[in-house]
């Protein structure tokens, strides 16, 4: 049974006072969802201590060395974190991430025992010309390792111009898409019918029940909504009710 996800990315958000955030958070009922928050890296040891999982933001492709500001996989693992993103459209977009550093990364979530929540999607002049699932087709190819697995990856499906903007596809975009993914998988891996797929782009409270509703939706990556309990915790409900 593939697992549902509610995982909020606080982004370059939160001092220590966010942690109370965090404690409500994982002080709320769940069910049978797993919640997830990526806090940043100056939290992560803290926000770890409390009953829920937690995520990096990001990691480096390799396990240490010379490289001022980052942080390896295996430093989040030894903070306490079980899973990493990468790939997000921030990294991408910010860093000129491509799909082979993402594919890198990934690989090196695996070797510390993290379980990799690969982000992709389109921007609005791909989604304007037609060109959606030739992308999706691309990143998955490009950013997912050979050696992904449904325990050690999960896809996070982010359309670029509905993060933050209040824009949200239509619920037959999010399906089609969705149901892209799921085939794409399902002829690449052996159990590619188990991994979870994320939908992330300005989910909230007031749209969440509808988008769990679609078919292959398994969860959702949050950003905003997922920097304060009364926001968040809607969604984890929601996403249990599905």
């Amino acid at each position: 049974m593939r697992r549902k996800i509610a995982a909020g990315n606080w982004k370059m958000n939160g001092l220590t006072t966010a942690v109370e955030e965090a404690k409500a958070i994982a002080d709320h009922p769940n069910g049978n969802v797993t919640t997830l928050l990526c806090p940043p890296a100056t939290l992560l040891a803290q926000i770890a201590q409390l009953s829920l999982a937690t995520g990096g933001q990001d990691c480096h492709t390799a396990d240490k060395g010379a490289h001022t500001g980052d942080i390896s996989a295996a430093q989040l693992a030894d903070a306490g974190a079980a899973y990493t993103l990468t790939g997000h459209s921030e990294r991408r977009t910010d860093h000129g991430e491509d799909d082979a550093t993402i594919n890198a990364k990934s690989a090196a979530a695996y070797a510390a025992n993290l379980t990799a929540i690969i982000c992709i999607g389109e921007t609005l002049d791909v989604r304007e010309a037609g060109d959606t699932l030739t992308l999706i087709d691309t990143q998955l190819a490009g950013s997912v390792p050979d050696t992904a697995t449904a325990t050690n990856t999960v896809i996070a499906y982010e359309p670029v111009w509905a993060i933050g903007t209040g824009k949200v596809p239509t619920t037959d975009q999010i399906a089609e898409v969705h149901a892209h993914i799921r085939t794409h998988l399902a002829a690449r891996f052996t159990d590619g019918a188990d991994f979870s797929i994320l939908y992330g782009g300005s989910v909230k409270a007031s749209n969440a029940a509808e988008i769990f509703a679609i078919p292959d939706v398994d969860g959702a990556l949050v950003g905003g909504a997922s920097l304060k309990a009364d926001d968040f915790t809607p969604i984890i409900d929601s996403l249990a009710q599905s």
